[in-house]
């Protein structure tokens, strides 16, 4: 008989790399795996709350038809509100899929995570309408508005727990299998702190290392117009002691990237006290935390990551096989 055929999943927080923990699903499904509980923060939330309740793939159907400008259409600035963007015709959207959809009533257990900012504590959603619990899941501060529920001003859950294991450890499973989306791994977080000047050193000496960590994380153009400016032969001198952010850097984007340095490091952390029995990671450079037109790709990446984790966990005899339909003939 096939092992570890329940799976209790974790779904981590990260913005459009989320969209890959549809491709472990996917992949968990078509494998025969029973996913019998789900906890999720912000876009695992989003995914998690979508399979619970069954309308995953019609979410995707209408998520995989987006393009970037389609993205910014659905999204609504709020530049003299609590965060840049709104979100409510995407959540009018999500609303109309889940159809009024109750967490207590779900046939697959589910948990949401946000955060109290008044309370500093994680509020878990175990009960009322799954959109509600996820709006207040997605609030990625300086980004999204955040929401007042029951007087609680909620914001993204991945501020205190990005990979939420807690909700699921008492769940009957063969295994817990958690997706982060940070691109955390044990072996190359550096949590040693670097020891810096702040006299400003020439051009020369920086650039380099500026191209390095910059990868994955600003926009090209970004990239480019720095290196434009500091890397010719004979800069403009610059009469102040530092320079500038990249032109162009706005405060949705710094929020997300500092929610990302910080989830990382709390990942860290938090997975050590409480390790999931296999954790997938969702490189940080696969995609930025607003790339939501890029749906079909990530998915794929997901599906990737998720058959190199099952064959690399289990061997072939323990995993899970679909039983043949028969055929009319």
């Amino acid at each position: 008989m096939a092992k570890h055929r329940r799976v209790a999943l974790v779904l981590g927080s990260g913005g459009a790399r989320g969209y890959a923990q549809i491709g472990v699903i996917q992949v968990l499904k078509e494998r025969g795996y029973e996913i019998v509980a789900i906890a999720g923060t912000s876009m695992g939330a989003l995914v998690g709350g979508l399979e619970a309740t069954g309308k995953l793939q019609e979410y995707v159907d209408w998520a995989t038809t987006l393009n970037q400008r389609d993205v910014l259409r659905l999204v609504d600035a709020s530049p003299f509100g609590a965060g840049a963007i709104k979100l409510e015709r995407v959540l009018a959207r999500m609303s109309e899929i889940l159809d009024g959809a109750r967490i207590e009533e779900l046939p697959i257990p589910y948990t949401a995570v946000a955060t109290d900012l008044g309370a500093r504590r994680e509020v878990w959603f175990t009960s009322g309408p799954v959109d509600v619990a996820i709006r207040a899941s997605v609030a990625i501060p300086g980004a999204i508005t955040p929401i007042m529920v029951n007087g609680r001003l909620l914001v993204d859950g991945g501020v205190l727990n990005p990979v939420p294991v807690e909700p699921v450890m008492g769940v009957d499973a063969d295994f817990t299998l958690a997706v982060a989306l940070s691109g955390w791994t044990p072996t190359d977080f550096n949590a040693t702190p670097a020891r810096e000047s702040s006299q400003s050193s020439p051009p020369a000496e920086w650039l380099d290392r500026f191209r390095r960590s910059a990868a994955g994380l600003f926009e090209n153009e970004w990239v480019t117009s720095v290196m434009a400016r500091f890397g010719r032969e004979h800069a403009e001198p610059d009469p102040r002691p530092f320079e500038d952010a990249p032109p162009g850097l706005g405060i949705p984007q710094v929020a997300a990237m500092a929610l990302d340095a910080m989830g990382a490091a709390i990942t860290r952390y938090r997975l050590a006290a409480l390790p999931p029995d296999l954790l997938i990671n969702v490189p940080g450079d696969a995609a930025k935390t607003m790339d939501f037109h890029r749906a079909e790709e990530l998915i794929e990446l997901g599906r990737t990551l998720a058959v190199e984790a099952l064959d690399k966990a289990f061997p072939v005899e323990e995993q899970p096989v679909l039983e043949a339909v028969p055929s009319d003939g």
